[in-house]
């Protein structure tokens, strides 16, 4: 697991080096399970000093306005500027924008090892617990050591190919008077070999039932696509905000 969680962060730091296109499709719940609604959101994504940034680029499949392309040109634009300074190493912290399996790695109690096959490759799983002991560092560890679930790595490359989980418990943000999120909340994340040992998110999905503000109850199954990943290219940093000394 040591040696798995090494090879995370390689990958994590690789993402650096590249910019991917991104939907998300939101469904929006009832009482009862059913679909009120859906939307969709485009964006194109790249990392700052580790940090996530999103931009984005369409609405339920229309080209943003003027006005708006000109706002979300401008919040983007603070962003780099802000983590541009910021010391690397200490994305996770932000706004839980980068939870992942890289948060979720060193907080696990595994057990139950066996050996499959997943998409033709020869795989490790285990199940897992969230170790509440563990000390977290941010929104997303803190998140991390209530859930529960199975998480398949790839045996030659030692990358974690597909991670389910569930919250096994409510997880209080705020003490609750910001948000709680339910017991029974899932996630599932995928990563795929795009190279040689190359490995890049592809596929996320969050079956969410919380309730915000102690008022709003929300329900949602979230389901993101990343595709399209190729080299960063720093002349479209320049297009957003000038350099920073």
């Amino acid at each position: 697991m040591k040696e798995i969680e090494a090879h995370q962060r390689r990958m994590d730091e690789l993402r650096e080096d590249y910019t991917f296109h991104e939907i998300a499709l939101t469904d929006e719940l009832n009482a009862n399970g059913t679909v009120n609604s859906t939307e969709s959101e485009e964006r194109d994504v790249f990392f700052v000093h580790g940090y996530r940034i999103a931009r984005l680029v369409k609405k339920n499949g229309k080209d943003l306005s003027e006005g708006d392309r000109k706002s979300e040109q401008d919040r983007v634009k603070g962003l780099i500027e802000k983590d541009m300074k910021a010391p690397p190493g200490h994305a996770y912290n932000r706004r839980g924008e980068n939870a992942g399996v890289g948060q979720i790695l060193p907080l696990m109690k595994i057990s139950n090892p066996r050996r499959i096959q997943l998409n033709g490759r020869s795989t490790l799983a285990y199940d897992f617990v969230g170790d509440p002991h563990t000390k977290a560092h941010g929104l997303a560890e803190s998140a991390a050591r209530k859930i529960a679930g199975t998480v398949w790595i790839d045996e030659a490359d030692r990358e974690v190919a597909r991670l389910e989980a569930q919250f096994d418990d409510t997880f209080r943000i705020g003490g609750g008077l910001l948000a709680s999120i339910h017991r029974g909340t899932s996630l599932i994340f995928e990563q795929s070999r795009l190279g040689e040992e190359l490995w890049m998110p592809t596929v996320s999905e969050i079956h969410l039932t919380a309730r915000e503000m102690l008022l709003k109850g929300v329900r949602q199954n979230i389901h993101v696509k990343d595709s399209d990943f190729h080299r960063f290219d720093v002349g479209v940093l320049q297009q957003i905000a000038p350099p920073v000394q």
